[in-house]
């Protein structure tokens, strides 16, 4: 028996305080001896052992168990829950009228109150999201138009022949340089699958293009992508 258990009842576990319980009103009801004796064999207060026998006359032995508390009701519920896990990897934040592709906390609150009429704080968001095997990541931009076999191809076969041929005539070789610079908001981290990817999906953009060689001047050009 732990020591700590004479000086708090608070501490000793369920199944040994049921045991208790019954060894108590049985004492009473059984063997016939009087509450306030139980009561200070037991170490319990008579109000205690009073309501233990009210229980058991009620209800029956059963009714002498711990009873957990409820806790309070689920805000939200598990088609909520799908609802969100398929939000944040089937869709962005522009879908929903946002002007950014990053999930946040805060944004998935909003479109909770919008469609299920629940107001929630944002931790209770994060905890559900992380329940869902969701979690915070840095976005990785990269161009998804580059092929890395056709890059090797070109450094290695096609740009000497170019070397070579501008060699002969006595050309520069001009080099040109393009930039997506997109007009919706990109800094910061947005939720995805754990140990996927975070990489945003394409939208719209304007394209800025630089020609430069070692001969003449840079020349910038800037159109919207189609």
């Amino acid at each position: 028996m732990n020591a700590c258990w004479l000086s708090d009842a608070r501490k000793i576990p369920d199944e040994v305080m049921n045991y208790l319980r019954r060894l108590a009103v049985r004492a009473v009801e059984k063997r016939g001896h009087s509450p306030e004796l139980i009561a200070a064999i037991f170490g319990i207060s008579r109000s205690s052992l009073y309501e233990w026998l009210r229980r058991y006359r009620a209800y029956g032995e059963a009714a002498l168990d711990t009873r957990t508390a409820p806790g309070a009701l689920r805000v939200i519920t598990r088609g909520m829950e799908g609802w969100l896990r398929k939000t944040v990897l089937r869709s962005t934040p522009v879908d929903h009228g946002y002007d950014t592709v990053l999930w946040t906390r805060k944004t998935l609150v909003e479109l909770l109150e919008r469609r299920f009429g629940v107001r929630v704080a944002e931790s209770t968001v994060g905890l559900h999201l992380r329940a869902l095997d969701l979690n915070p990541q840095q976005p990785g931009y990269r161009t998804r138009e580059r092929n890395r076999a056709q890059v090797a191809a070109f450094l290695a076969v096609k740009f000497p022949k170019i070397q070579r041929l501008a060699e002969r005539t006595g050309a520069d070789i001009a080099f040109e340089d393009e930039a997506g610079v997109g007009v919706r908001t990109r800094a910061g981290r947005t939720w995805r699958a754990r140990g996927g990817n975070a990489n945003p999906p394409r939208w719209k953009k304007a394209w800025m293009a630089r020609n430069s060689s070692p001969s003449s001047s840079a020349c910038f050009g800037i159109a919207r992508a189609p």
